[in-house]
């Protein structure tokens, strides 16, 4: 894994959590997760640190410098922390400071909410062959980072798909169409934002013509068009944390999980 990058959007204005999310990054909201209590985004980056990367984009949006300094190691806050013994707090930020010592990140700005693909064009300047793209507002209890190969991405089912990019996949698990917000859903599987590109999905979205937001979504489908096949990797567990209620409901199966 360590050819690989891994691109981290968290540029949202995260609108669906407001008023929390004023002045909080939702990428910054607290989740209790493998015995400590942790930012989602902290936890992301771990897991992908945890299976070999290395290379990180971390796409950001205005607003969002408490992210770039929560990547910033502070040692002297652990000195503090030692000298009036909280020891065990203490040792899980030097172990967090240690991973991203023995990483590269690069922070990229988003100045304006022009949508996730935008976000993840953003980040091109930082890529050199094949890399993962990961929105920050969604985690798993694992990554099956063994089964996703370039041009594939995470799929999952619920029951009212209309606020998610909708999967159609034909009898191999190859997609067909991939749709954003649907009112009409063709089916019940939607898109886990976890996904394996390479470059070319950058050529593919500086060509799509848009008014206010450029969709990944859009990316997927003109290079379907163009004859690439993409993989569909149906994952069961999924704690999506974009809105209040799968917040809320997510943190219940993960404290039950736990």
């Amino acid at each position: 894994m360590s050819n690989i990058h891994a691109v981290i959007t968290a540029a949202g204005l995260g609108t669906r959590l407001l008023p929390a999310s004023k002045e909080i990054p939702k990428e910054m909201f607290p989740i209790p997760f493998n015995g400590q209590f942790k930012p989602i985004i902290q936890i992301i980056f771990e897991q992908l640190y945890d299976i070999g990367i290395r290379d990180f984009v971390i796409v950001v949006g205005r607003g969002k410098r408490v992210i770039e300094d929560h990547f910033t190691p502070d040692y002297d806050f652990i000195n503090y922390l030692e000298a009036k013994g909280k020891v065990i707090q203490a040792d899980y930020l030097r172990k967090f400071y240690q991973k991203i010592e023995n990483s590269r990140i690069a922070f990229v700005n988003q100045p304006e909410p022009k949508g996730f693909g935008d976000a993840v064009l953003r980040a091109e300047p930082f890529i050199q062959g094949e890399f993962l793209v990961v929105a920050a507002d969604t985690i798993l209890p694992m990554i099956p980072i063994s089964s996703m190969v370039v041009n594939s991405f995470l799929v999952t089912t619920v029951q009212d798909p209309r606020p998610y990019g909708v999967v159609l996949l034909d009898d191999q698990g190859y997609v067909i169409d991939v749709e954003e917000k649907p009112k009409q859903p063709k089916s019940n599987l939607i898109i886990v934002p976890y996904y394996m590109f390479d470059k070319e999905i950058f050529a593919e979205l500086k060509q799509i013509k848009y008014e206010e937001e450029l969709q990944l979504t859009d990316g997927i489908k003109g290079l379907i068009k163009k004859g690439r096949k993409f993989k569909a990797i149906v994952v069961n567990k999924v704690y999506d944390l974009g809105t209040v209620e799968n917040y809320v409901e997510s943190l219940r199966k993960i404290i039950n999980n736990s």
